[in-house]
């Protein structure tokens, strides 16, 4: 059965290549993809957004602007990552596709409220601010939800923009606290995931061999970011770390976790935006996601190579 998804983001290189599985994937029918601000500003994920639907030659992909902040915090992004564009490495032609001019968590809560139950899955690859928005704003809007699937977090392999912080909960944890504690279906793709699915050079060579535009800008994107990455780590390529969730929509059995109970530090100095992931059942709390551990790294290579060949 296709699965009806919207795809919240900040591309972002990662994200890039998830929206491109996306919509080259017959499983998943994508209603609409939501700008949020977070790898780069609000002006520049949105434009983002725009140019890889380009890419893949779907023009008529409904793209929305949501909200440019966190909600209770000024705005972090990672532009040290992915360049000042979001999308830096050779440079595409902006966008000529319209933005959509509803913000995206109006478009969010009327998309949902219209829906039956359980139809609608979330995949979520940035900061959480329009999801939460939509959940405090409409919280009626919930029974539509299937499920979210989010990139985030991580236990075993701490933070990646502070020693025990993820970037995408780290820039707005409340957004972030305000999910966890929703009640919904939640699927956690974490770094314990994304760091085993790494770009190594056979990976990328096979994108490059595909000899499209597409696989060309895959492979150069995935250079372009994966320079920090292995400087920082020493591994022998990038975590591509925002397909994974389109991935497990796709092909679940390439993940697998434990249905945990995870809670997010929001006052903490020290450890802001931490996911406190229960994963030895100690704490005695109810279990709210299926956090995910591992990877069949190279299934999902060869799904993403699969499906990217074909646009």
């Amino acid at each position: 059965m296709t699965r009806k998804i919207i795809i919240d983001t900040d591309p972002g290189q990662d994200d890039a290549v998830a929206i491109l599985l996306a919509l080259s994937s017959p499983e998943v029918n994508v209603l609409g993809i939501t700008a949020v601000a977070g790898n780069v500003p609000l002006a520049l994920t949105q434009k983002n957004a725009r140019i890889v639907c380009e890419l893949a030659g779907k023009p008529e992909t409904l793209v929305f602007a949501g909200c440019d902040a966190p909600l209770a915090r000024p705005l972090v992004t990672a532009e040290h990552v992915h360049g000042k564009t979001g999308l830096d490495g050779p440079q595409l032609a902006p966008p000529t596709m319209p933005l959509q001019d509803q913000h995206a968590v109006d478009w969010m809560i009327d998309t949902l409220k219209a829906a039956p139950d359980n139809l609608i899955t979330l995949c979520t690859l940035g900061p959480l601010t329009n999801i939460a928005t939509a959940l405090t704003r409409a919280p009626e809007i919930k029974s539509a939800i299937a499920e979210i699937v989010l990139m985030g977090g991580g236990y075993f392999e701490g933070g990646n923009i502070t020693p025990v912080a993820e970037f995408n909960i780290y820039v707005d944890p409340e957004a972030a606290d305000i999910v966890f504690k929703s009640g919904l279906k939640l699927t956690v793709m974490p770094l314990d995931v994304t760091h085993k699915a790494l770009t190594t050079k056979p990976r990328v060579d096979a994108f490059r061999a595909m000899g499209t535009e597409v696989g060309r800008m895959t492979a150069e994107w995935t250079d372009f970011f994966e320079r920090f990455d292995k400087e920082k780590y020493g591994s022998e390529g990038a975590p591509l770390h925002d397909p994974t969730v389109i991935a497990y929509l796709i092909r679940p059995e390439l993940f697998s976790g434990r249905h945990i109970n995870v809670e997010i530090e929001t006052t903490s100095d020290l450890t802001l935006g931490m996911t406190v992931a229960d994963w030895w059942g100690v704490s005695g709390r109810e279990p709210n996601c299926m956090f995910m551990g591992d990877i069949d790294a190279d299934g999902f290579f060869d799904l993403l190579a699969e499906r990217l060949a074909t646009l």
